[in-house]
Formats: C-alpha cells, structure tokens, sequence
C-alpha cells in the first residue's frame, strides 16, 4: 500500500502543524520562566465596609492600600506584587467568618487583616487558628483575640489592647481629672466584658474604687436608667466602652439628664459617625488612639501623608484623615505582614507564621518595631504607644486639657 502523503498532509496540515509547535514551545517556555513566581501574594481584608463603621472600614482600606503601593513600587516581596482583596463584615461575626473562610479558601490569600469590631474577630480567630493562616488584627482590641489559649496561636495584633488600654483609662483619669470614684458604662457584648475584666485590675492595682458598673446593649436608645444609678452612686467620672453607635446613646442619654461628668473612652467612638449621631456634645468624650497626623512627623508620618493626599482627592491635611488609627494600624500591620513574608521566604501560610517571630526591626509610622513578636507575645503595641483625643466637628484632634 502507498503512503497518501496527500492525505496526510490534509489531516495534519503545515499552517496547524506549525501552530501545535509553537504552542507547545510557548508552554515550555512559559513553564520553565519565572512568570508564576510573579504572581500576586494576596492579604485579606475583613472588615465593615458598610453600616455605622464604614469610616473605620475605609480608613484601614487605605491605610493598607498606601502600604501595598509603597512596597510594589519597590520590587514587591520576593519578587512578587502584593494584593489587597476585601470583604464586608457588615460589623456581624456570623459575616465576618463568612468573609474569613472565603478568603482564604477561595481567594487563596497568604495572609489575613482585618477585625474591627472585637466579636467578628473572636468569631475569625479559632478558624484562622485551624486553618493555620496568619491573621494580623488592626483595630479590634479585645484581650482575648490573642491570648485565645490555642496551642498552635496564628493571631498577631497591631493595634491596642483592652488590659493595655484600661490601664492608661485609669491613669489618665486619675492624672487629668483627679478621678475618685469613677462609674463604668460598657456595650454587653464580649468587647465590654473584656474591660470590664481589664478595668476592674487596672483600678485595683490603683487603689481605686468604681462608683458601679452598668451594662447597655448595642441597640439601646435609653441608657439614662443605668446612668442615673452611676450619678446617684457619686461618680465623678464615667469610663465608657462601646462602638459607635452605642456611645452615642450615652452622650444623647447625659444630654437628657443634663449631667455632664468627664467622659474617658475606649476608641468605639472613633470608628465612624459619631459626631452626627451623638450630637454636638460627642466633644466631651476623650478617648484612646494610637496615632495622630497632627505635629511634627517623623520622616515615615510625612511619607504617607503625602502618598494620602496624592491619592485620596478629600484627603487636603491631617483633620481630613479620619480615623487615624485605621490608617496607621493597617499600614503598619501590611508592613509587618510583607516583613514576615520576607523572612519566611515563601508565601506559604504557616512559614510566615513563623516568620512574624524571625522579624528584627520594621520602621512603621505608629513607632519603630524592634523584635515585636514572639511565641508568647503576639501584641506589637503597649500602654507607651498610645495618645489622647477627641472630635471637633468631625474631626480626631489631639486632646490638650484648658
């Protein structure tokens, strides 16, 4: 039998012949480049990008995105860009884990940021910890998330601490106010309970009595029973822990009573729109942060207020970037995210883990970490770090006392 060369060349012909070869050569090629190690490293975002918290939401979108630019335009982290990928918490835990479980198992992050709202992270952290993923918390500051008693513990923190900030509530109080017999006002959810923990040591170890302790829940539009039975007790100052909208309904319930005792806050109130929703009087509450863009910056502050005001067209000076503290804890957490990336080597989720314990020295804006985890310590911030402030208008001002 003949050999059809004409047949054959029919079915295989030169033009698809060619392009086969091509094809594959492309397929080798590609496979034997470094494309793939050019890939995206993702970090997660969990956060509330909707409801009364959006402002906080926003504020830590940005401070991370700042973060990401600054290293991309660098080289990136091993070669590779990162990625920012966000989902709503909606300020709900049963959404914040949902958010949680997507992102790492469907978007394939390497990281995780995010918890502004204690009772979303403390539903994220025993996930996190079974899934082995680093879970950096840059606002939530429940003592709890991460001192969580797990064996094999996944969650750092770079933001405040409730045992950390109840202490400096106390001093505060006491320095600024002269503070005898203050009365604690705090959201009955697991963020109140854990000041509620943190207050009671802290005035203790300072010799100082509470007037009483009252609970409100988070819907509440009346808490003027619960402070007319802290006013009647003769406290002299009120330690108010609560989000914001739940802050608010104290300082529109005192407005009622017509009371107007020294208020020392946790930051609940710095997390959205407080002003509008408390009144003109949301100025009488003084409370905690981290970081303020007001005075004189350190060459990192002026860095990224800069790279703020280039990118964010309502961002014209430091009032406008509010809160600070969202800004300033998710930057610093992004950097100390791509610094234990860096000394892990890979992007994979436990060796970076371990990678936040290797960390020598990161220059943030909030301070410069040295050495600022290790197995046992998993909080970057402590009582030194923390700075005084309170609304005027709409805007987070360092607080000087008249």
């Amino acid at each position: 039998m003949r050999y059809n060369s004409t047949s054959s060349n029919r079915a295989f012909s030169r033009p698809s012949f060619l392009q086969g070869m091509i094809g594959a050569a492309f397929a080798v090629i590609l496979a034997a480049s470094p494309a793939h190690a050019a890939d995206p490293i993702k970090i997660g975002l969990v956060t509330a990008l909707s409801g009364q918290s959006a402002r906080a939401g926003e504020a830590l979108t940005r401070g991370a995105t700042i973060a990401i630019e600054e290293i991309n335009a660098k080289g990136g982290v091993l070669g590779r860009p990162l990625e920012l990928v966000r989902r709503d918490d909606e300020s709900n835990p049963a959404k914040g884990l949902i958010a949680a479980r997507e992102l790492i198992q469907r978007e394939k992050v390497s990281a995780l940021l995010g918890g502004l709202d204690t009772p979303v992270a403390l539903a994220i952290v025993p996930f996190v910890n079974n899934a082995k993923m680093p879970f950096v918390v840059p606002w939530a500051a429940g003592t709890n998330i991460t001192q969580n008693g797990a064996a094999d513990n996944f969650v750092f923190r770079v933001s405040a601490m409730d045992d950390e900030v109840d202490k400096a509530i106390v001093q505060f109080a006491r320095k600024t106010y002269d503070t005898k017999k203050p009365g604690l006002i705090l959201v009955n959810n697991p963020w109140g309970e854990s000041n509620e923990h943190g207050l009671k040591a802290a005035m203790k170890a300072s010799g100082t009595e509470p007037a009483g302790i009252e609970k409100f829940e988070g819907n509440d539009v009346d808490v003027v029973p619960q402070l007319s039975r802290l006013k009647q007790a003769g406290a002299d100052t009120l330690f108010l822990v609560g989000n914001v909208g739940p802050a608010s309904q104290v300082v529109k319930s005192l407005d009622r009573m017509g009371w107007a005792p020294p208020i020392v806050s946790h930051w609940g109130p710095a997390g959205g729109r407080f002003t509008e929703l408390a009144g003109p009087n949301a100025k009488n509450v003084i409370f905690v942060q981290t970081y303020s863009f007001f005075g004189d910056l350190s060459p990192v502050g002026k860095k990224v207020i800069a790279a703020l005001q280039a990118k964010y067209p309502d961002i014209k000076g430091p009032a406008d970037i509010t809160p600070a503290v969202g800004v300033a804890n998710a930057y610093d957490s992004v950097l100390v995210i791509a610094k234990a990336i860096e000394k892990a080597g890979k992007a994979e989720p436990v060796a970076i883990r371990d990678g936040f314990y290797a960390i020598d020295r990161v220059d943030g804006l909030i301070k410069t970490y040295d050495k600022p985890f290790t197995k046992t310590k998993h909080d970057a911030l402590t009582e030194s770090d923390y700075i005084w402030t309170r609304f005027e208008d709409n805007h987070i001002l360092p607080f000087v006392k008249k």
